[in-house]
């Protein structure tokens, strides 16, 4: 199981060029990836989107590569017509506004588009210096995130003992809490009927009521999901199948304390439904 939160990096020199690697995630609910590279390594970066996808379920997901060298060769072009026209226009300008003022290189250089600066570089070739450092950096990222998760692995344990010390003792209960519905109805029945209320009544409406009223079909179903949920845990990628199980344990500890009467139900309740909000909260740091 991994954690959503993670940091790796590495170091990159070559022939072609050197640079610095960094990833960091956070938590996100579907997978957001951001790179951030030089322009001359845009034939790569598909490659390195679809590198990361297959690694990573989900998580908001930020690579950046810093090249502090590049010895890949540099291709300038210049838009002469445009510097051109750009210097009978600064000319006219300067006769216009009045100004003695001769033109210069740089006059024209401050001009946005007039030269185009290019790496001429080989896709294969980048890719086979950027693979094995971006491999390295996600092998380092890979186990921050694995080392997280098995911190958040051992709080998940803890919460779920609280709640299946809650559930085994919910069930202890189970049988006096429906012996107690069954003699209250009992007095019921007496009070409102007397001797009129003949004993087959009695038991088919306390059948009826318990049917209803009871938390067992509850209970087995929480257990049930506790073992669905240890089981996602050793799965890869199961954070959401952890929250949709999350929501199904809340929704029969939701039920059994609409069903319950008694003091001591209603405090298991309250117990099982911390745990369970716990659950989420660290739930919603795995990928």
């Amino acid at each position: 199981m991994n954690s959503m939160t993670g940091y790796g990096s590495a170091r990159l020199e070559s022939p072609l060029f050197n640079a610095s690697l960094a990833i960091k995630s956070w938590n996100n609910r579907y997978l957001e990836l951001s790179v951030n590279m030089p322009a001359f390594l845009a034939p790569v970066e598909q490659r390195v989107r679809e590198l990361l996808a297959s690694l990573i379920g989900r998580g908001k997901v930020e690579l950046s590569v810093r090249v502090s060298q590049s010895f890949v060769p540099m291709r300038v072009t210049v838009d002469s017509s445009a510097a051109q026209a750009m210097a009978i226009a600064l000319r006219q300008l300067a006769r216009d506004a009045g100004i003695d003022a001769s033109l210069s290189l740089s006059n024209l250089m401050a001009v946005d588009g007039l030269m185009a600066f290019e790496r001429d570089a080989d896709e294969g070739q980048l890719w086979s210096v950027l693979e094995p450092a971006l491999s390295t950096c996600l092998k380092d990222f890979q186990q921050a995130r694995q080392k997280e998760g098995e911190h958040t692995a051992k709080d998940m344990e803890a919460k779920l003992a609280i709640l299946e010390d809650a559930v085994l003792k919910a069930q202890e209960l189970a049988p006096s809490a429906d012996a107690a519905m069954a003699a209250d109805l009992r007095k019921r029945f007496v009070e409102l009927l007397g001797d009129a209320a003949g004993e087959n009544r009695i038991l088919a409406e306390t059948a009826a009521y318990l049917a209803k009223h009871t938390i067992n079909e509850e209970l087995v179903r929480l257990r049930f999901h506790l073992d669905a949920f240890r089981s996602a845990m050793t799965q890869a990628m199961c954070g959401k199948k952890l929250d949709f199980i999350c929501q199904e344990l809340n929704r029969e500890a939701n039920t059994i304390g609409s069903k319950s009467s008694q003091f001591e139900l209603s405090s298991l309740v309250i117990a099982m439904k911390d745990a369970i909000e716990n659950l989420r909260e660290q739930v919603r740091n795995v990928e």
